[in-house]
C-alpha cells in the first residue's frame, strides 16, 4: 500500500491544475499571472497548487525584478518523472527531480532567513 507521501504525490498529480502548472512551467519560468492565463484558472487556485507543488519539491521559485522596480516570483518545474512499480504484492514509487543549481539553493536559503 502507498504511504502518506505517496498518496499525496498521486493526489497532486491527479489534479488537472497541478498538471497544467507543471507542464507550463517546464518550458520556462512563469509568474502566477502567466500561469493563470495558461491554465485558465483563478489566482487563488494557482497559488494553492503552487504551494502544494513546492511542498513536494516539484517547483523551483525565483524572485524577479521588473523594470518598474516591483518584485514578483516565477516558478519553474523541477519534477522530471515519477516511476511506479507494482510487483509481488507491493507498490514502490520513485520521484525524480532536477538537481537544484547551487547558486539558486544558496539564494533560497538566504531568503528563508
Amino acid at each position: 500500500m502507498p504511504d502518506d507521501e505517496d498518496r499525496e504525490v498521486l493526489a497532486l498529480l491527479d489534479d488537472e491544475y497541478a498538471r497544467r502548472i507543471l507542464i507550463a512551467a517546464s518550458e520556462e519560468p512563469m509568474s502566477v499571472e502567466r500561469l493563470t492565463e495558461c491554465c485558465d484558472a483563478s489566482p487563488p487556485t494557482i497559488y494553492r497548487r503552487i504551494d502544494r507543488l513546492a511542498d513536494q519539491g516539484f517547483l523551483d521559485e525565483y524572485q524577479e525584478l521588473d523594470p518598474d522596480g516591483h518584485h514578483y516570483k516565477t516558478y519553474s518545474t523541477r519534477l522530471e518523472r515519477v516511476a511506479i512499480e507494482i510487483a509481488e504484492g507491493s507498490m514502490e514509487m520513485d520521484v525524480y527531480r532536477r538537481d537544484e543549481d547551487p547558486a539558486d539553493r544558496f539564494t533560497r536559503l538566504f531568503e528563508d532567513l
